[in-house]
């Protein structure tokens, strides 16, 4: 029966070959032409698991060493990123994974899980200023570090800030943009975080900058600020993915309440583009309770929530090369990442972080980075000449 399955689940390969090769030495061929990809199963018990989740399965035999590629892992994501193919019958045989509900008693937990693993783990293949997010290359030979400060740059100009503004960053990372920001523009800001690593790290670059009368870090969940407080100016940067997708109306609420008449907000997510449930191996690893949302129901919700939508930008390619950098400083540093965690550990993430990258690079993923307003303005800048000065 499972073998059944399988064939018809593998037959729908349009794209590639497949050479599969079981725990016996008996081999099986799906597709033709190339890119043709090569997987042994090393573990029999993994085949019936894999029909009915193969996201799950696979990676976590790759984490366990069940699995043996002899293609390059890249290769092996590429090829099934050109090959989605139709689950449901194989489902309805077997069990779905039960997802991580996004719920507020729980995000706390979830952010931990994802960003509270050790400051240090981060610091060895993220660039100096600590920046966990799509860098702007404005070349594409330039550096981790150089592409991650013109990635700030080029958020601060879409902000369009001015001294004494009052700034809110969600979800505000180890703090370097806000940071910049009061440097900068000499704003006031307030960056929120329920990573209760980032948010010390955070204050003490604010003080080793000198800017810590201007800015504060919290621990503190964003809907938690109260209702009252207002901002000129809102940005979030890679925490949109975190809310859940039966919260993102909340999040917008959140806009809503927050940004001060005539205010500006940027947003900056990856997207799809059409809306799609979490990967289930991403949801038990890596991202408990995240979600994706789609380009088209983010602009819903946009102007549903009375905002207007001044400018738009897919930076997909800048986050491939990103996490390309990302992914040869994480590789240099093996034998250490082994070390402070274990081999698992190290696959896992790089199994992640491969993956990941190659979304980006065939398509299937995209950043988007939303500038919207709270209000129409005439006096809105004719070009975007204001971004690249």
């Amino acid at each position: 029966m499972e073998q059944k399955i399988l064939s018809k689940v593998l037959s729908q390969i349009k794209h590639g070959s497949l050479q599969l090769t079981f725990w016996d030495g008996a081999a099986r061929s799906f597709g033709s032409g190339s890119p043709s990809i090569s997987v042994r199963l090393q573990n029999p018990g993994i085949l019936g698991k894999a029909i009915r989740n193969p996201s799950l399965v696979f990676g976590e035999a790759y984490m366990n060493g069940d699995i043996e590629l002899a293609s390059p892992l890249k290769d092996v994501i590429a090829f099934a990123e050109l090959n989605p193919l139709d689950l449901e019958f194989a489902r309805r045989w077997g069990r779905r994974h039960g997802r991580n509900q996004n719920k507020k008693s729980k995000q706390a937990k979830y952010i931990a899980h994802h960003y509270d693993i050790g400051n240090d783990f981060y610091a060895l293949w993220l660039d100096p200023t600590m920046s966990y997010s799509c860098a702007y290359f404005t070349s594409a030979t330039a550096s981790l570090e150089t592409a991650q400060r013109q990635k700030t740059e080029h958020l601060l100009r879409k902000l369009q800030l001015k001294p004494g503004m009052q700034l809110l960053d969600i979800g505000s990372g180890w703090g370097y943009l806000l940071v910049a920001a009061a440097k900068q523009f000499k704003v006031k800001g307030l960056g929120v975080s329920l990573s209760r690593e980032q948010v010390d790290y955070a204050q003490a670059l604010a003080k080793r900058e000198g800017v810590d009368k201007l800015v504060t870090f919290k621990y503190l969940n964003y809907q938690d600020i109260p209702p009252t407080q207002k901002f000129d100016r809102i940005v979030s940067v890679g925490f949109f993915e975190h809310v859940g997708r039966n919260n993102l109306a909340d999040y917008f609420g959140a806009l809503d309440r927050h940004l001060a008449p005539n205010g500006i907000s940027v947003l900056h997510s990856i997207t799809h583009q059409a809306e799609s449930p979490i990967d289930p191996w991403i949801d038990k690893y890596i991202f408990p309770g995240g979600y994706i949302p789609s380009v088209r129901e983010t602009t819903s919700l946009i102007a549903k929530h009375g905002f207007y939508q001044y400018d738009y930008e897919n930076l997909g390619q800048h986050y491939g090369l990103t996490i390309e950098r990302w992914l040869d400083n994480y590789e240099r540093h093996k034998l250490k990442i082994i070390n402070m965690y274990d081999e698992r550990f190290y696959r896992m993430w790089r199994l992640y972080l491969i993956g990941a990258m190659m979304t980006f690079k065939t398509g299937s993923s995209s950043l988007s980075q939303w500038t919207i307003k709270k209000g129409q303005d005439p006096a809105w800048p004719l070009t975007r000449e204001h971004l690249y000065r």
